[in-house]
């Protein structure tokens, strides 16, 4: 069924990706049908904006992760997310504002594969095999997030109370189909090209990128089999290859962090002292681009407190670029990800230092490319340690994800370091610990209370300390 649009939704909502708008001087009264290129363009954009934006109302994860801290409105880090339901904004970001997109998108590309000439079909497949790879990273995002959610019901307009799936069926069900994106895509044919904001329709890429993300999901789960499949298929093999949103230079299409620093006007946020704390003793090459130079010597607000921003260090410059590319995931983080299978003796990779080293040089030459690695990594604090590995990697994988919240925190689910506490004016609701989950969106209870109740009951309560599947 071909989907309708009004103009003005496609005036707002698009990526440019045309120079030609002549056939978009329409009466803006009148419907019109949006190709799958721009929808595509529109998911894939906010899609980034929602993982890369630090307004709280949608995403506080630099704040679970303890990168930074706030100013005027700690609720965020003290726990406090009911105020402007951080998790119900979050979710329905990726379920409204993402998924359907991406549903559409497909639902126009299917059709006109019925119908196109021979020497399109291998576009139109990878085309689909690519929003079906966004369509994973999202949802495994969901998962690692709350646990179960809709899933095999959702995004359907003619079933707005949707059951909610079981996480690691949702899982299973993402390397499927992940797996088949993987096999239908055609490197020697294009995909989206000047549409894709951030491999530019590059098949190969996209391969790569499939492939680091079953990566990142099979350690998640443990899976010897799903790490040596990822590994052959092909995954990162240098920062060239990194995941990355272009973001333009100006709104709407600036990073949304740009536009939360510099474009608001705010000063909400500076570096927290968990953070400020680890990096600085270690003479990190690394710090003076992640922290600001406001302040001698650095100095991080206190986590949960209700800071000056005055008083302590700022974020660095880059983060205060609107046209600061905005990564999802990186060759350092696949480094990081084959160091971990090493240890753990998964999928037949070896070699758990050799990949933490280049981890590590990785990180230090996408942030600073003049600094020397090596010196750093020769330090006793930062050598490879084989008997504490999850140490080792836990440290310097949250090092090298900063500002990327998501995946720091859920790094540290995963390796308990670095420790993170509660700080002392944290919500009851948070048990005296950090969150390892996002509760349900508020209007959850109320408005789907029976399937509410049914996934509450089966991961063992909506709470902020219940752990979803792979995290037990």
């Amino acid at each position: 069924m071909k989907k309708y649009i009004l103009i003005a939704f496609v005036l707002l909502g698009a990526v440019s990706c045309t120079n030609d708008f002549s056939e978009w001087n329409k009466d803006p009264k009148q419907a019109t049908e949006v190709p799958a290129s721009t929808l595509f363009s529109n998911a894939e954009r906010n899609l980034a904006r929602t993982m890369k934006t630090h307004n709280v109302n949608i995403n506080i994860f630099n704040n679970l992760a303890q990168y930074w801290s706030a100013t005027t409105y700690p609720d965020e880090t003290q726990y406090r997310l009911g105020t402007r339901d951080v998790p119900g904004r979050f979710w329905n970001a990726l379920y409204r504002d993402v998924l359907i997109d991406f549903k559409e998108a497909k639902k126009i590309l299917t059709a006109e594969g019925a119908n196109i000439a021979p020497a399109l079909v291998a576009k139109n497949k990878n085309q689909l095999a690519v929003i079906s790879i966004l369509e994973v990273y999202t949802f495994h995002v969901l998962v690692d997030v709350f646990g179960d959610v809709p899933y095999t019901e959702a995004l359907d307009i003619d079933n707005p109370l949707p059951k909610y799936d079981n996480d690691t069926d949702i899982y299973a069900s993402l390397f499927t189909k992940l797996d088949a994106a993987i096999a239908d895509l055609n490197p020697s044919s294009g995909s989206f090209g000047s549409a894709d904001f951030i491999y530019n329709g590059n098949v190969a890429s996209w391969k790569k990128f499939a492939n680091s993300l079953k990566l990142r999901m099979a350690l998640r789960v443990k899976d010897g089999g799903k790490v040596a499949s990822a590994v052959a298929g092909g995954v990162f093999t240098s920062n060239a290859d990194n995941a990355a949103f272009k973001f333009l230079s100006s709104s709407p299409y600036a990073n949304p962090l740009w536009e939360n620093l510099v474009e608001s006007g705010r000063s909400d946020v500076v570096a927290a002292d968990t953070f400020v704390n680890i990096i600085v003793p270690l003479n990190d090459p690394r710090t003076p681009v992640y922290l600001g130079d406001n302040k001698t010597p650095y100095i991080g607000g206190p986590y949960g407190a209700n800071n000056s921003f005055v008083a302590f260090t700022h974020l660095g410059d880059i983060f205060h670029k609107p046209d600061f590319e905005g990564v999802i995931l990186d060759y350092a983080e696949v480094k990081f990800l084959l160091a971990e299978a090493a240890a753990r003796g998964l999928g037949g990779v070896t070699g758990a230092a050799t990949h933490y080293n280049e981890a590590i040089t990785a990180s230090i030459k996408y942030w600073a490319p003049s600094a020397d690695a090596a010196a750093y990594i020769a330090q006793p604090s930062v050598a490879y340690d084989a008997t504490n590995w999850q140490q080792s990697i836990g440290m310097q994988k949250y090092i090298a994800l900063y500002s990327r919240g998501f995946e720091a925190w859920s790094s540290w689910r995963i390796f308990k370091y670095p420790v993170l506490l509660a700080p002392a004016e944290a919500d009851a609701a948070a048990e005296g610990k950090v969150p390892v989950r996002l509760t349900y969106p508020a209007d959850e209870s109320q408005r789907n209370g029976d399937n509410y109740k049914a996934a509450s009951t089966a991961i063992g309560g909506d709470k902020f300390t219940t752990k979803v599947f792979w995290n037990q």
